[in-house]
C-alpha cells in the first residue's frame, strides 16, 4: 500500500502547503499596513501644506504692518535710529500676561487681539 516514503513526502507537502499558506497571509497582513501607512503618511503631508499656507496668510507684510500700526503705543514700537544701543538693564520686562492671545475679526475687518488663556505674548 503507502511505503514509508510515500507518507514522509505527503508529510512534507503538508507542510510546505501550510508553511505557504502561513506566508501568504502574513504579506497580506504586512502590504495592509504598508498601505495605511502610506495613506497617514499622505494626510500628513496635506497637513504640513494647510499649515505652510496658513503661516503664509499670517506673515504677509501688509498684514504684519496693520498690527504694528495698532499696536504701536502698548509695544512701544517706533522707527529705529542705526545707533541705538540698549543694556540689559535698561530693557525693561514684559508684563506678564494671565491671557493668551488668539487673533479674531474685529468690527472693522481688521484683526484685533482678544485675550485669553494664561501666557506671555
Amino acid at each position: 500500500m503507502f511505503r514509508t516514503s510515500d507518507i514522509i513526502l505527503i508529510a512534507v507537502m503538508l507542510s510546505a502547503a501550510a508553511f505557504t499558506y502561513k506566508t501568504k497571509h502574513e504579506a497580506e497582513a504586512m502590504m495592509s499596513r504598508a498601505r495605511e501607512l502610506e495613506t497617514q503618511i499622505q494626510l500628513e503631508k496635506d497637513a504640513i501644506d494647510v499649515l505652510k499656507a496658513d503661516r503664509s496668510l499670517l506673515t504677509q507684510p501688509g498684514r504684519l504692518e496693520k498690527l504694528a500700526n495698532i499696536y504701536k503705543d502698548e509695544l512701544g514700537l517706533g522707527i529705529m535710529d542705526p545707533k541705538q544701543i540698549a543694556t540689559p538693564a535698561s530693557l525693561r520686562e514684559l508684563p506678564f500676561r494671565s491671557e493668551e492671545t488668539l487673533m479674531v475679526e474685529g468690527a472693522d475687518g481688521a484683526d484685533e487681539p482678544v485675550v485669553t488663556g494664561g501666557v506671555r505674548p
